[in-house]
């Protein structure tokens, strides 16, 4: 049997050499287009989650640029990935050549670093492949699912309000399924809203964008045509960048000519009652795009020259620069013709009117709107019917939160203990319960659900429960942030109520809608915004002094290895840490040099393990030396070797430290080792509920010392500041296991990249964090920090 330490001091010497990734997001080697490298996938390689080693490369693109990554390789299944800003990810296994090779024909949607993971299809594959990177023709599809192929034969550049013409034949691009496709590109501005038509009537018309932000729409048929097979999608742009819409067909081989039109929303086709257009309708050249202001009427024509709409109606169009929450009565009047009115913009605000709800102005038109976001908004004015034209006016009125008369008036109210007080302007605030009415009249959204509007104003770190009931209808909430993200809950625990927990991102003003599920429904209801103590596990947390912990940390050997800088002390540091945060229990140890014995910590275990009871959290920390051992293979060792922590006066196996986990009885129990091959305990004790490990190292590789923070690891420094709240992204005065485990990979990757480990075998590497979280989940709370308050669940 061979015993073999290696000791932290050790990696110390390890200063130059390859920069090689320490986790799959960093890079290996910057490449250009053009480029073409040679490498291999062998031991020592980063790996994936999955198991498979990989290779990671940089190209720095511009947006709306083409480019093909292709990998090839004989001795194993190719797999490529690319990553970039906005959430931007694609992937490929197999390219369509020979069924190994991998490739992806790429539109980039915004300028930025973009990430290449060169890898296999399974894990543990190894061997030599080559990866070149060039420039894509142009029009070819982004690879959302689109397999490699001939150069499209259509697509290119489309041009907002300008329809285009293409035709699916054989030899373009295919789908996976065996559909032909056309790509094209849209440029688009972020909070704009688009709609995109494609009406052909040789084959069932499909549509897929994708684009920046994470944008992904498809769509097979044309909500509003009825027994057609043309297809037609809205959607907002999430970011600044270019939108890849590919033309497609429903089904797979069908070919023939079809028509392409994207609009900015307002621009496009009648809504409401207005006649659908036929498939294939051009619309002329013209719209006027005059601005207009609240407070301003303007008056127009209707005729030959205008803008018309795909169904026939003339149209003109003016701009509007609206604020967040402004409240307009727009109103089009005309003796000419039936006026039409509709409002889009920012916000996905999307409303029109044939008739004015009062009822007592014949056919003229009226809107009452509540801006949802700060932007230019589209007015258009048109008609009822096809063709008609004449003279109107266009006034824009401010409505101050007041309804014209026929239309009511949102009928809400705070009720402060069994008082009530109208709602002024729906401004409420944080701890206000509201009751109300959902009735007929009301704004409604473009689905034609009622809804009922508040607004108020929080800061950043705030949990707030947003709670609406009803018994009339089923309750549905949408809380808007102040820079515009929308969040939305249907069903509360209770099935038809609403209830939406959430921890406000920033300070401003922030929109609620209380709406309903159903188009129609109406009916009273309560609504509420009140402080959050967060979900049911985590309101049972308590505050205070309730982390039980065990801190070793030996830099004095004493002969047995060589001593080590500072890992005593990080020890002792983090007990600080802890003392002064208010939550380290009193009967926790700290155990450091002559103290860390083997005896001394399974007597420490006893001790503090019998006190630590289920509404607590177990902490056992260790800083110093690591090893391995040769051993048997199985599945808890599946390299054949054991690893341990390296104490005073002997070792703690891994398979040792998971029995001494196995006897807690806590909330929450957290092994934290900062030490060569730690890595390697993961499967051991990890292994139960309610268990989380925190490894500085994989576990075939050595740990450094942090000498630039003075400290015996990096992972003790990190683990110091994440528990004294740097790691609470959310400022919510707790600290959750995905934002400890979020905040300590961060660090690694901003303050550790670089920093070289080593195998017992003498492979080279890069030292990368190991983080396992088993059973405990993402909000599951470490620890509540002391400005939270020692009361349960206290913020």
């Amino acid at each position: 049997m061979r015993n073999v330490l290696f000791f932290t001091a050790l990696s110390l010497s390890l200063a130059v050499g390859p920069l090689i990734p320490a986790t799959p997001a960093v890079a290996q080697e910057r490449l250009r287009p053009g480029a073409m490298v040679n490498g291999a996938l062998s031991r020592g390689d980063d790996q994936l989650d999955s198991g498979e080693f990989s290779d990671v490369y940089e190209v720095e693109g511009r947006a709306g640029e083409a480019l093909s990554v292709t990998m090839r390789s004989d001795d194993f299944d190719a797999y490529l990935m690319v990553t970039g800003p906005g959430d931007f990810q694609e992937d490929n296994d197999d390219s369509g050549d020979d069924g190994t090779n991998a490739g992806l024909d790429l539109r980039l949607p915004a300028s930025g670093v973009y990430r290449i993971t060169a890898t296999s299809y399974e894990p543990g594959e190894r061997g030599r492949y080559s990866l070149a990177l060039g420039r894509a023709a142009r029009g070819g599809p982004q690879g959302q699912g689109i397999g490699r192929g001939e150069t499209s034969a259509g697509g290119g550049r489309l041009e907002p309000g300008r329809a285009a013409s293409g035709a699916l034949a054989a030899g373009d691009r295919r789908l996976q399924a065996g559909e032909f496709v056309d790509g094209w590109q849209l440029p688009v501005r972020r909070g704009q809203t688009y709609t995109v038509s494609l009406d052909a009537a040789d084959f069932d018309a499909y549509l897929m964008v994708r684009g920046p932000g994470g944008l992904s729409e498809d769509n097979d048929d044309d909500p509003g045509q009825r027994g057609t097979r043309n297809s037609r999608l809205t959607f907002t742009a999430a970011a600044d960048g270019v939108a890849e819409i590919s033309a497609t067909s429903f089904g797979s081989n069908e070919t023939g000519r079809y028509q392409i039109l994207a609009e900015p929303a307002g621009a496009a086709r009648a809504s409401g009652n207005a006649p659908r257009p036929d498939a294939g309708a051009q619309a002329t050249v013209r719209a006027v795009e005059g601005m207009i202001v609240p407070g301003e009427a303007v008056s127009g024509t209707l005729g030959d020259g205008d803008r018309r709409l795909d169904s026939g109606e003339f149209t003109d169009s003016y701009t509007l620069r609206g604020r967040r929450g402004q409240q307009l009565d727009l109103r089009l009047t005309s003796s000419d013709f039936d006026p039409y009115l509709a409002i889009s913009g920012p916000g996905g605000l999307s409303e029109f009117n044939d008739d004015d709800p009062e009822g007592s102005s014949g056919l003229n038109s009226r809107l009452f709107v509540t801006l949802p976001a700060d932007g230019d908004y589209r007015i258009t004015a048109t008609s009822y019917a096809a063709g008609e034209a004449g003279s109107y006016r266009l006034a824009i009125n401010p409505a101050d939160g007041t309804s014209a008369a026929g239309r009511p008036r949102q009928d809400s109210y705070v009720d402060d203990r069994g008082s009530r007080e109208d709602v002024r302007g729906g401004v409420i605030r944080i701890g206000d319960t509201v009751g109300g009415t959902l009735q007929s009249g009301d704004e409604t959204l473009e689905s034609g659900e009622f809804v009922d509007n508040f607004t108020f104003r929080g800061q950043r770190g705030q949990r707030i429960a947003a709670e609406l009931t009803s018994s009339a209808f089923d309750a549905y909430i949408i809380l808007t942030t102040p820079s515009g993200e929308q969040l939305d809950n249907d069903d509360g625990e209770d099935g038809t109520n609403s209830r939406l927990d959430t921890v406000l991102a920033e300070d401003g003003e922030y929109q609620v809608m209380v709406t309903s599920f159903a188009a129609g429904e109406t009916g009273s209801y309560r609504f509420s915004v009140a402080p959050s103590q967060g979900s049911p596990r985590q309101v049972a947390v308590q505050g205070g002094a309730r982390v039980f912990a065990i801190m070793v940390g030996v830099s004095e050997y004493g002969g047995v290895a060589s001593d080590l800088p500072f890992t005593d002390e990080d020890a002792e540091k983090l007990a600080e840490t802890l003392q002064r945060g208010g939550v380290l229990n009193a009967s926790s140890v700290v155990l450091t040099n002559a103290e860390a014995t083997v005896a001394g910590v399974r007597r420490a275990f006893q001790s503090v393990a019998s006190q630590a009871g289920p509404d607590d959290m177990f902490l056992f920390f260790f800083s110093g030396h690591g090893s391995q051992t040769d051993g048997v293979t199985s599945a808890l060792e599946p390299d054949g070797r054991t690893e341990s922590i390296v104490l005073r006066d002997g070792e703690i196996t891994d398979q040792e430290m998971g029995r001494l986990f196995a006897g807690l009885d806590t909330r929450l129990s957290l092994l934290v080792l900062d030490s060569c091959f730690s890595g390697g305990f993961a499967r051991n004790v990890v292994d139960r509920p309610g268990v989380m490990g925190l490894f500085s190292s994989e576990e075939d590789l050595t740990s450094a010392v942090a000498d630039k923070f003075e400290a015996g690891g990096y992972l003790s420094h990190f683990l110091r500041a994440g528990l004294a709240g740097a790691g609470d992204g959310d400022g919510d005065g707790m600290v959750t296991a995905g934002e400890l485990a979020t905040y300590l990979r961060r660090q690694f990757v901003a303050e550790v990249e670089g920093v070289e480990a080593e195998t017992l075998e003498g492979q080279r590497n890069y030292q990368n964090l190991v983080i396992d979280r088993g059973g405990v989940q993402i909000d599951d709370v470490v620890l509540r920090l002391a400005s939270t308050g020692s009361s349960a669940g206290g913020l």
